[in-house]
């Protein structure tokens, strides 16, 4: 346990419990750091900090109580360094991977975790490490909450790291302090216009991630991807279809249940069986083989990983309760990620998809995403996606525009059922939006729920 004055210069000596700047999480012992976010500026929750138990505040200002407290120049900068003093973390002693991309994320990041022995792994599906798992309220958690399972990691004896890294995250700098072995790069496609404003940027927020590489770090791109042209590093290494990549994907098609990747690099080839179905998770399996690759895990050990892998909870993850017919939960939920899958299962004979679009998020994406869906599938039920303070049925609305050929059911259970309920031998249903997120965001409240939880139930 370490005492104020161990943390601050300051001549008070009282313990330390915890350290937030989220006046909603104080509890008894606190120090409350009064940050000024993009939308939120901290400073004003002061007081609703103390009443709730905090014994000490950082700020950018002096503040108008009499209460112990200390102002700051760089707050941002100062609360990251006062949470490594906190939990007495050497940055050094980690190996950092950081992932970045509009889609391909979490399934990139969990397989790496599992092809390097001895990985830790932080994002959308909280942490991992070893058999120990536990939740984290952001794909990349908020810095307080970064350093806490940073900690965890140290105190487990475990170096590698493989982390997401969201656009808003790089945005707020909640990584700043972090040096990474490796950036990869999955894709860039637009998402979360709303926060960055523009697409341009979004991509220059993305690219802030090379800024935090180590000097002999490595970058990988997906070299398919115009975006990501723009990318220069001495050391770089470009995967994907082209000629003009390093590692080259040479060819790859679908036998029983496994997809046969096959990939060269340099006068090497190599065969990759992997579990992962969908033409998208090709480049995610081939991204994740030449990180470890590049990590220094032998060929014949990754590639014997990847045969024997389980896909990644809620993305493309295939349902089994003994029906005869698909079911596929999967997180998609941008343009990209959901033409991505639509693509990957045009061949059944009936497609039913249920999905909708989150409210208090970019409006744009919405008509092209109802339009991409109702011409690509059979059957298309518009339903209910975390609408916060925003209505469903006018979400459905800008997603369906003009369009007649959908099924509109507000309740998002009722759609799941009810798509599972006209689905026969032929059909492949595809839930889409919230993979296996355990609430639903309706306005300021996250109410429990999860579109898996629904399926098994339907079937009990």
């Amino acid at each position: 346990m370490k005492k104020i004055n161990d943390l601050i210069d300051v001549n008070y000596d009282f313990e330390v419990l915890g350290i937030t700047d989220d006046s909603r999480l104080v509890k008894d012992g606190y120090v409350f750091v009064a940050t000024q976010g993009f939308n939120v500026d901290h400073y004003n929750y002061i007081s609703q900090a103390i009443s709730k138990g905090c014994i000490f505040i950082v700020s950018d200002r002096e503040i108008s109580i009499d209460f112990p407290h200390i102002v700051v120049d760089d707050i941002n900068k100062y609360y990251k360094e006062l949470c490594i003093k906190y939990y007495d973390i050497d940055l050094n002693d980690f190996c950092f991977i950081g992932i970045t991309g509009t889609d391909g994320k979490t399934t990139t990041a969990t397989i790496v975790s599992e092809l390097i022995d001895d990985c830790a792994y932080i994002g959308t599906n909280g942490l991992k490490v070893g058999n120990i798992s536990s939740s984290t309220s952001n794909t990349t958690p908020c810095v307080s909450e970064l350093y806490e399972k940073l900690s965890y990691i140290k105190n487990q004896s475990v170096v590698n790291t493989v982390m997401e890294v969201s656009s808003e995250a790089l945005l707020h700098d909640r990584v700043a302090n972090l040096k990474f072995d490796i950036v990869a790069f999955t894709n860039i496609t637009g998402d979360h216009l709303n926060v960055h404003g523009s697409f341009e940027n979004y991509v220059n927020c993305k690219l802030k991630l090379l800024d935090l590489l180590k000097d002999d770090g490595i970058v990988i791109i997906n070299g398919d991807d115009p975006n990501l042209e723009i990318i220069e590093h001495s050391n770089l290494y470009k995967i994907g279809k082209k000629i003009s990549n390093d590692f080259i994907i040479r060819n790859y098609k679908k036998i029983g249940n496994y997809i046969k990747i096959y990939l060269d690099y340099k006068d090497m080839s190599y065969v990759i069986e992997s579990p992962f179905r969908g033409d998208y998770n090709v480049y995610n399996v081939v991204m994740s083989f030449v990180i470890a690759f590049l990590s220094g895990v032998k060929v014949e050990k990754i590639i014997s990983k990847i045969k024997r892998l389980k896909p990644v909870s809620g993305r493309g993850e295939f349902l089994d309760f003994g029906q005869d017919f698909d079911i596929v939960l999967d997180y998609a939920h941008t343009i990209n990620g959901i033409r991505s899958v639509l693509e990957a299962f045009k061949k059944y004979k009936r497609v039913i998809v249920v999905t909708g679009c989150a409210g208090g998020r970019e409006k744009s994406k919405r008509k092209i995403i109802g339009d991409m869906i109702i011409k690509n599938s059979d059957i298309a039920i518009f339903t209910m996606d975390d609408p916060r303070y925003e209505s469903v049925d006018e979400i459905i609305n800008e997603m369906v525009g003009d369009n007649k050929d959908y099924v509109r059911i507000i309740d998002r259970s009722e759609a799941i059922n009810y798509a599972l309920s006209i689905a026969d031998k032929d059909s492949i249903v595809l839930i889409l939006g919230k993979g296996r997120d355990n609430y639903m965001a309706i306005e300021d409240k996250k109410i429990p729920y999860n579109d898996y939880d629904v399926v098994a139930k339907y079937f009990m």
